[in-house]
């Protein structure tokens, strides 16, 4: 699957990965829900980590759609109640229930 990591490029990962990436955008959620500025900063900062240690860059020249987005890890509570307000931070999430 391809992520892109808003600010940062796009990432071939593992489709695997995409339970982990479902469960740490839960977790996001759960600290914008709860007005956690530090909790939601921290799990998108761990969604970037898992991209960027688990998946390969892709070259910017190639460009390829993405299957998922991950906003910034600098993205406020009011950004991402926004968000969460559609469909969660990563709403084309494969596997994803409705």
């Amino acid at each position: 699957m391809i992520v892109r990591l808003m600010g940062e490029g796009q990432y071939r990962v593992d489709d695997a990965l995409a339970g982990t990436l479902e469960e740490i955008d839960e977790a996001a959620a759960g600290a914008a829900e709860a007005g956690d500025q530090h909790g939601l900063s921290e799990r998108l900062n761990e969604l970037h980590r898992v991209v960027q240690t688990q998946g390969r860059q892709l070259d910017h020249a190639e460009l390829v759609p993405s299957d998922l987005i991950v906003p910034p890890a600098d993205l406020t509570l009011a950004e991402a109640r926004a968000l969460f307000a559609e469909e969660g931070l990563i709403p084309d999430l494969p596997g994803r229930s409705a």
